[in-house]
Protein backbone atom coordinates (compact mmCIF):
# COMPACT_ATOMS: atom_id res chain seq x y z
CA UNK A 1 0.00 0.00 0.00
CA UNK A 2 2.83 2.39 0.88
CA UNK A 3 4.60 1.60 -2.41
CA UNK A 4 1.43 2.32 -4.37
CA UNK A 5 0.93 5.61 -2.54
CA UNK A 6 4.55 6.63 -3.21
CA UNK A 7 4.20 5.73 -6.87
CA UNK A 8 1.10 7.92 -7.19
CA UNK A 9 2.94 10.86 -5.64
CA UNK A 10 5.86 10.50 -8.06
CA UNK A 11 3.48 10.27 -11.01
CA UNK A 12 1.68 13.43 -9.90
CA UNK A 13 4.98 15.30 -9.62
CA UNK A 14 6.06 14.15 -13.07
CA UNK A 15 2.85 15.51 -14.55
CA UNK A 16 2.86 18.78 -12.59
CA UNK A 17 6.50 19.72 -13.16
CA UNK A 18 7.23 20.39 -16.87
CA UNK A 19 10.45 19.00 -18.29
CA UNK A 20 11.43 21.02 -21.39
CA UNK A 21 12.74 19.19 -24.42
CA UNK A 22 16.52 19.23 -24.69
CA UNK A 23 16.66 19.33 -28.50
CA UNK A 24 18.43 22.54 -29.45
CA UNK A 25 18.50 23.70 -25.85
CA UNK A 26 21.71 24.35 -24.00
CA UNK A 27 21.10 24.32 -20.25
CA UNK A 28 24.24 26.11 -19.19
CA UNK A 29 25.26 26.94 -15.66
CA UNK A 30 25.48 30.69 -15.08
CA UNK A 31 22.91 31.74 -17.70
CA UNK A 32 20.06 33.55 -15.98
CA UNK A 33 16.43 32.99 -16.94
CA UNK A 34 14.15 35.84 -18.01
CA UNK A 35 11.77 37.32 -15.45
CA UNK A 36 8.26 35.94 -15.55
CA UNK A 37 5.52 38.07 -17.10
CA UNK A 38 2.34 38.31 -15.06
CA UNK A 39 -0.70 37.76 -17.29
CA UNK A 40 -4.18 38.37 -15.96
CA UNK A 41 -5.45 35.93 -18.57
CA UNK A 42 -3.89 33.74 -21.27
CA UNK A 43 -2.49 36.11 -23.91
CA UNK A 44 -4.13 36.63 -27.26
CA UNK A 45 -1.93 36.60 -30.34
CA UNK A 46 -1.95 37.82 -33.95
CA UNK A 47 -0.41 36.01 -36.88
CA UNK A 48 2.33 38.02 -38.61
CA UNK A 49 1.97 38.23 -42.41
CA UNK A 50 4.72 36.86 -44.67
CA UNK A 51 6.02 34.48 -42.02
CA UNK A 52 6.08 30.74 -41.49
CA UNK A 53 3.02 31.05 -39.25
CA UNK A 54 4.53 33.10 -36.47
CA UNK A 55 2.11 34.40 -33.83
CA UNK A 56 3.07 37.46 -31.77
CA UNK A 57 1.79 38.70 -28.41
CA UNK A 58 0.90 42.36 -29.10
CA UNK A 59 -0.12 43.52 -25.61
CA UNK A 60 3.30 43.39 -23.89
CA UNK A 61 6.54 45.27 -24.49
CA UNK A 62 8.68 42.11 -24.48
CA UNK A 63 9.27 40.13 -27.66
CA UNK A 64 7.20 36.96 -27.23
CA UNK A 65 6.10 34.70 -30.04
CA UNK A 66 4.39 31.36 -30.60
CA UNK A 67 5.78 29.17 -33.34
CA UNK A 68 5.84 25.47 -34.08
CA UNK A 69 4.22 24.55 -30.76
CA UNK A 70 6.60 26.58 -28.56
CA UNK A 71 6.52 29.98 -26.89
CA UNK A 72 9.67 32.01 -27.61
CA UNK A 73 11.21 34.98 -25.80
CA UNK A 74 14.08 37.29 -26.59
CA UNK A 75 15.67 38.76 -23.46
CA UNK A 76 18.99 40.59 -23.14
CA UNK A 77 20.20 39.23 -26.47
CA UNK A 78 19.43 35.60 -25.53
CA UNK A 79 16.62 33.35 -26.68
CA UNK A 80 14.43 31.16 -24.49
CA UNK A 81 11.56 28.81 -25.23
CA UNK A 82 8.88 26.96 -23.28
CA UNK A 83 5.73 24.92 -23.90
CA UNK A 84 3.99 27.43 -21.60
CA UNK A 85 3.60 31.18 -21.94
CA UNK A 86 4.11 31.90 -18.22
CA UNK A 87 6.71 29.40 -16.94
CA UNK A 88 9.19 26.68 -17.83
CA UNK A 89 11.59 28.88 -19.82
CA UNK A 90 14.82 27.23 -20.96
CA UNK A 91 17.83 28.81 -22.64
CA UNK A 92 17.99 28.22 -26.42
CA UNK A 93 21.55 28.39 -27.75
CA UNK A 94 20.68 29.84 -31.18
CA UNK A 95 18.45 32.27 -33.01
CA UNK A 96 15.18 30.53 -33.99
CA UNK A 97 14.86 30.28 -37.75
CA UNK A 98 11.48 32.03 -37.87
CA UNK A 99 12.75 35.29 -36.40
CA UNK A 100 14.32 36.71 -39.56
CA UNK A 101 10.88 36.49 -41.25
CA UNK A 102 9.33 38.78 -38.63
CA UNK A 103 9.25 42.39 -39.75
CA UNK A 104 10.88 44.55 -37.02
CA UNK A 105 8.13 47.16 -37.46
CA UNK A 106 5.22 44.80 -36.94
CA UNK A 107 4.09 46.58 -33.75
CA UNK A 108 3.63 49.87 -35.63
CA UNK A 109 1.77 48.11 -38.40
CA UNK A 110 -0.43 46.43 -35.79
CA UNK A 111 -1.19 49.74 -34.11
CA UNK A 112 -2.05 51.45 -37.41
CA UNK A 113 -3.83 48.42 -38.87
CA UNK A 114 -1.74 48.92 -41.97
CA UNK A 115 0.57 46.41 -43.64
CA UNK A 116 2.77 48.13 -46.20
CA UNK A 117 0.04 50.46 -47.39
CA UNK A 118 -2.80 47.93 -47.22
CA UNK A 119 -5.52 47.65 -44.62
CA UNK A 120 -4.59 44.97 -42.08
CA UNK A 121 -7.74 43.45 -40.61
CA UNK A 122 -5.91 41.17 -38.22
CA UNK A 123 -7.70 38.74 -35.95
CA UNK A 124 -6.87 38.48 -32.27
CA UNK A 125 -6.66 34.77 -31.54
CA UNK A 126 -7.41 33.48 -28.02
CA UNK A 127 -4.89 31.08 -26.53
CA UNK A 128 -7.34 28.15 -26.40
CA UNK A 129 -8.18 28.55 -30.09
CA UNK A 130 -4.48 28.77 -30.92
CA UNK A 131 -3.60 25.58 -29.09
CA UNK A 132 -6.45 23.68 -30.71
CA UNK A 133 -5.84 24.79 -34.30
CA UNK A 134 -2.25 25.84 -34.93
CA UNK A 135 -1.24 22.46 -36.41
CA UNK A 136 -4.21 22.38 -38.77
CA UNK A 137 -3.72 25.99 -39.78
CA UNK A 138 -0.07 25.31 -40.54
CA UNK A 139 -0.83 22.18 -42.55
CA UNK A 140 -3.63 23.78 -44.60
CA UNK A 141 -1.87 27.15 -44.97
CA UNK A 142 -5.03 28.68 -43.54
CA UNK A 143 -4.02 32.30 -43.10
CA UNK A 144 -2.44 32.91 -46.47
CA UNK A 145 -4.86 30.91 -48.64
CA UNK A 146 -8.22 31.54 -47.03
CA UNK A 147 -7.68 34.81 -45.22
CA UNK A 148 -4.70 36.36 -47.07
CA UNK A 149 -3.22 37.15 -43.63
CA UNK A 150 -6.09 39.60 -43.10
CA UNK A 151 -4.40 42.07 -45.46
CA UNK A 152 -6.64 43.59 -48.13
CA UNK A 153 -5.39 43.25 -51.71
CA UNK A 154 -2.53 41.16 -50.42
CA UNK A 155 0.17 40.21 -52.90
CA UNK A 156 2.83 37.66 -51.88
CA UNK A 157 6.42 38.82 -52.04
CA UNK A 158 8.77 37.38 -54.68
CA UNK A 159 11.19 34.77 -53.35
CA UNK A 160 14.24 36.91 -54.12
CA UNK A 161 12.82 39.82 -52.15
CA UNK A 162 12.09 37.53 -49.20
CA UNK A 163 15.71 36.35 -49.11
CA UNK A 164 17.01 39.92 -49.30
CA UNK A 165 14.74 40.98 -46.42
CA UNK A 166 15.92 38.03 -44.31
CA UNK A 167 19.55 39.04 -44.84
CA UNK A 168 18.83 42.67 -43.94
CA UNK A 169 17.02 41.63 -40.76
CA UNK A 170 19.84 39.29 -39.83
CA UNK A 171 22.33 42.16 -40.05
CA UNK A 172 20.03 44.49 -38.10
CA UNK A 173 19.57 41.88 -35.40
CA UNK A 174 23.30 41.35 -34.86
CA UNK A 175 23.83 45.13 -34.64
CA UNK A 176 21.52 45.47 -31.65
CA UNK A 177 23.52 46.50 -28.55
CA UNK A 178 22.15 43.79 -26.27
CA UNK A 179 22.90 41.12 -28.89
CA UNK A 180 26.46 42.37 -29.35
CA UNK A 181 27.03 42.35 -25.58
CA UNK A 182 25.84 38.77 -25.37
CA UNK A 183 28.01 37.70 -28.31
CA UNK A 184 31.05 39.25 -26.65
CA UNK A 185 30.32 37.32 -23.47
CA UNK A 186 30.15 34.08 -25.47
CA UNK A 187 33.57 34.57 -27.06
CA UNK A 188 36.19 32.27 -25.48
CA UNK A 189 38.93 33.82 -23.40
CA UNK A 190 42.20 34.17 -25.29
CA UNK A 191 44.99 32.43 -23.42
CA UNK A 192 48.40 34.03 -23.22
CA UNK A 193 51.11 32.05 -25.04
CA UNK A 194 53.40 30.18 -22.71
CA UNK A 195 57.00 31.30 -22.42
CA UNK A 196 59.17 29.34 -24.79
CA UNK A 197 61.31 26.83 -23.01
CA UNK A 198 65.01 26.54 -23.91
CA UNK A 199 65.75 23.86 -26.43
CA UNK A 200 68.33 22.19 -24.20
CA UNK A 201 66.16 20.24 -21.77
CA UNK A 202 68.83 17.79 -20.63
CA UNK A 203 69.31 17.26 -16.92
CA UNK A 204 71.53 19.77 -15.14
CA UNK A 205 74.09 17.13 -14.07
CA UNK A 206 74.54 15.94 -17.68
CA UNK A 207 75.06 19.46 -18.97
CA UNK A 208 77.66 20.23 -16.28
CA UNK A 209 79.57 17.03 -17.12
CA UNK A 210 79.67 17.87 -20.83
CA UNK A 211 80.81 21.43 -20.11
CA UNK A 212 83.61 20.06 -17.88
CA UNK A 213 84.82 17.74 -20.68
CA UNK A 214 84.86 20.59 -23.19
CA UNK A 215 86.82 22.76 -20.71
CA UNK A 216 89.56 20.15 -20.30
CA UNK A 217 90.00 19.80 -24.04
CA UNK A 218 90.24 23.57 -24.42
CA UNK A 219 92.96 23.87 -21.72
CA UNK A 220 95.12 21.20 -23.41
CA UNK A 221 94.83 18.53 -20.71
CA UNK A 222 96.53 15.37 -22.04
CA UNK A 223 94.36 12.44 -22.72
CA UNK A 224 95.03 9.18 -20.95
CA UNK A 225 96.55 6.53 -23.23
CA UNK A 226 96.36 2.82 -22.88
CA UNK A 227 99.70 0.84 -22.70
CA UNK A 228 100.59 -0.71 -26.06
CA UNK A 229 102.62 -3.79 -24.81
CA UNK A 230 104.43 -5.52 -21.94
CA UNK A 231 107.98 -4.15 -21.24
CA UNK A 232 111.03 -6.42 -21.74
CA UNK A 233 112.29 -7.64 -18.36
CA UNK A 234 110.72 -7.78 -14.98
CA UNK A 235 112.33 -4.51 -13.81
CA UNK A 236 111.17 -2.62 -16.85
CA UNK A 237 114.70 -2.06 -18.25
CA UNK A 238 115.87 -3.27 -21.69
CA UNK A 239 118.24 -6.29 -21.52
CA UNK A 240 121.58 -5.84 -23.02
Amino acid sequence: MKKLFLGLILLALAIAVPVPSMAGVDVSIGISLPPLIAFRAPPEVVVIPDTNYVYAVPDIDADMFFWNGWWWRLWEGRWYRSPYYNRGWAYYNDVPSFYYDVDPGWRGYYRDRNWYGHRWDYERIPNRQLQQNWRRWDKNRHWERQRTWGVRNYQPRPHQQIQELRQQRREQYHQRPEVQRYQQQRQPQVQQPQQQQPQDQRPQRQREHQQEQRGRQYQGEPQRQQPQGRPEGDDGERRR
